[in-house]
Parts: C-alpha cells; sequence; structure tokens
C-alpha cells in the first residue's frame, strides 16, 4: 500500500489506464466521466477485422480519443514501456489489457499499480475468469481489485464486488456486468485505497484456481461431457465466437439452449427431438434443448426457423 500521509484527492493523480477491449472501454469511459485524470491510455495495438482486413480501432481508443487523451500502443509492453517514465505517473490501473505488464512498469507509479480483475481471487487467476465462471456452472462471481505484482494475479486483494450469475447470462451478458460492479468499485474504493484506508489482504494460495485462454479448438463442443458441462460452455462461448457441433458435414453454432434433466437412452449427440416442441439432443448424462442456433453460411436464429428449412433430422447425430 502506498500513502505519503496527507489528504490527495484520487481524481488529481496522473493516471494512466491499461485495457483494451470493450468491458475495459468502459472503465475508462466511467473514470473520464466522473473527472478522473487520465493523462494517458495504453492498449493493445489495432488490429485487421473482417474479409478486407480493415484497421478498427480497439475499444478504449476509441474511448481515449473523444476525450483527448493520448493513446500507446506498444506491441511488447515488456521491451516498450520507456514512455511512461517520461509520463510519470502517479498511479497505474489496468483492467483486461492484453499482456503481462513487466517488474519495470510495475515500479514506476508512486502509489503503485492496480487491477480490477474479474474474479472473486483466488479463484479464476489467469486470462479467461469471466467464462470459466459459466463453464463451471457457478452463480456468483465478481471482480477484484488487487495489486499488481510480478506473480500474475497473485497480488494483494483490495477491495471486491460480487455479481450474481443467472441461468440466462452467457459471455456477453456476465462481462457487461462485471464491467458495471469494476465502475462502481472504482468509484467507491479508489480514494480510499490513496488515503491508506484498504490495507490489502493476501491470497489465501490453498484456493487458488487458473483459467487459461480458451482456445479455437475448444469451441467444439465435447460430446464426452455432461448436458451441465455442455450447457456451460454454450453459455460461455455466446455471442463471441459460438461453441458449435457439426450436422451432416455443416458447423452449427449454438449460441442459446436450455438444460433438460432427462435420462433419455439416446447416445450421446443423438437428436431425440425436433419439431415445434423443442430442438433436443442427448448428451451422456441429462439433454441439451436447442433454442437459438446459426447455420454455417446462414445467419442466426431460433429453433422452429431453423427446422422448417431442416427436415427428417431425428435420430441423426451431432458429432
Amino acid at each position: 500500500m502506498y500513502n505519503i500521509g496527507m489528504a490527495i484527492n484520487v481524481k488529481e493523480l496522473r493516471i494512466v489506464f491499461m485495457g483494451t477491449p470493450e468491458i475495459s472501454a468502459g472503465l475508462l469511459r466511467t473514470l473520464l466521466d466522473n473527472k478522473y485524470n487520465i493523462v494517458a491510455v495504453i492498449a493493445q495495438p489495432d488490429k485487421p477485422v473482417g474479409r478486407k482486413g480493415i484497421l478498427q480501432k480497439v475499444p478504449t481508443k476509441v474511448v481515449a480519443e473523444e476525450f483527448n487523451v493520448p493513446v500507446y500502443q506498444p506491441v511488447k509492453i515488456r521491451k516498450d514501456y520507456e514512455f511512461l517514465e517520461e509520463i510519470n505517473p502517479d498511479l497505474i490501473l489496468t483492467f483486461a489489457y492484453g499482456q503481462i505488464v513487466p517488474e519495470g512498469v510495475l515500479n514506476i507509479p508512486k502509489y503503485g499499480c492496480l487491477n480490477f480483475h474479474g474474479s472473486l481471487l483466488p479463484k479464476y487467476r489467469g486470462a479467461a475468469p469471466i467464462q470459466f465462471s459459466l463453464i463451471n456452472n457457478e452463480k456468483v462471481t465478481g471482480v477484484t481489485l488487487m495489486e499488481m505484482i510480478k506473480e500474475m494475479d497473485a497480488g494483494k486483494m483490495y477491495a471486491s464486488k460480487e455479481v450474481v450469475i443467472e441461468d440466462s447470462d452467457n459471455s456477453t451478458s456476465l462481462f457487461k456486468k462485471i464491467e458495471t460492479a469494476s465502475c462502481e468499485l472504482a468509484l467507491e474504493k479508489l480514494q480510499d485505497y490513496i488515503d491508506g484506508k484498504l490495507p490489502g489482504e493476501e491470497q489465501d494460495v490453498s484456493k487458488v484456481t487458473f483459467c487459461p485462454t480458451i482456445k479455437p479448438e475448444e469451441e467444439k463442443i465435447n460430446l464426452d461431457l455432461s448436458a451441465k458441462e455442455i450447457w456451460g460452455w454454450i453459455r460461455a462461448l455466446s455471442d463471441e465466437p459460438g461453441a458449435f457441433l457439426y450436422l451432416n458435414n455443416l458447423k452449427i453454432k449454438i449460441f442459446k439452449a436450455l438444460l433438460i434433466d432427462d435420462n433419455s437412452t439416446g447416445q450421446p449427440g443423438e437428436i431425440i427431438k425436433a419439431d415445434k416442441s423443442g430442438f433436443v439432443f442427448q448428451t451422456k448424462c441429462g439433454c441439451i434443448s436447442i433454442l437459438e442456433l446459426q447455420k454455417e453460411g446462414k445467419s442466426r436464429m431460433d429453433y422452429k426457423s431453423f427446422l422448417n428449412g431442416n427436415q427428417g433430422l431425428l435420430g441423426k447425430k451431432f458429432n
């Protein structure tokens, strides 16, 4: 904890914000709207999007430019951070930046570096905490305001805010909930941190769990899993990039589904219902009722629209 023993308004500090995607852009906008002195934003480089490869600005850059805040986008922050010494920040805030922040950066600001992490630490350290809370069918998750140290997500915890996960939540909706919680946490606790009112709590290493980046090959649904596990993956991968299976050699992305506790005797992947009352396939334990899906080369649609154009599926198998 950093405190020099005198009253300082956190909004007067020189703050560098490090973040890249939409979820961090929401926090950045909240800080700027509330007159925090964001002197620079550091984000991942812009990337080409679509078939034409048009370069698209990352979300935090869009917000920063709207408020006339300088943006830096080093390809590798561990090799290129000398500019930060010239900026001379008092505090660095990070949220979903996308690169490991080197120790040299952590040592620059006198009030240290704080990270907003999308889980209730020490659970779900790593790259995909929001998705894994859905994969594992958690009922509660949250965001933790934590100290950044050399070891990833291992610093002291200063404050946290819980978020309830509803059965209707998917990755898109849960990211939005975490974004809202991070904004509330920042406005409620950053001043307390600067005032030295948050001593910080060491993480219980016996309770640490890790969640890696989800690989492209994991987007294909594993039919060796139970219905509950498959349902978790469907929610975690929706709305983007979408969990999928193959049917008649065509990729079928499943965006929304219901979990059905049914001990049918069908084979894993076998379609046991395909009519107006439902589109259901068997798993090793339980069934999945598909509500929204997308056939390769087509638009996303509800199951009834899909079945209208795809007859005779009863008894066929997803693979």
